[in-house]
């Protein structure tokens, strides 16, 4: 029964935070120097992920292989790539890495 009641809890609130936005749109005005910071913060976050996902296995470090297909998928991504270039050469990268036996 309490997992149905958080569950709905969080259908709940997450039905409504999508909502708000629209709606709010239009009544809340953002400062420049606001929408700045939290395009920044967008980045930072995003980064923060792609490190600890590709430098870490648990509490392990992940090897060699991961950070080196992620930076390439990055420096692809930079020159701007089509994703399906992106993925798949960041992949076999890492593929190719594990297999020379650099883990």
């Amino acid at each position: 029964m309490s997992l149905t009641i958080a569950l709905l809890a969080l259908v709940i609130g997450t039905y409504s935070l999508r909502i708000a936005g629209p709606a709010l749109r239009t009544r809340v005005a953002i400062s420049p120097h606001i929408d700045k910071v939290m395009g920044t913060a967008v980045a930072v976050v995003f980064v923060a992920l792609v490190a600890t996902s590709s430098l870490l296995v648990g509490k392990d470090f992940a090897g060699f292989a991961a950070p080196v297909g992620v930076t390439v998928a990055g420096v692809l991504a930079w020159r701007r790539a089509p994703f399906v270039v992106i993925v798949v050469a960041a992949a076999a990268t890492t593929a190719g890495l594990r297999w020379m036996g650099i883990s």
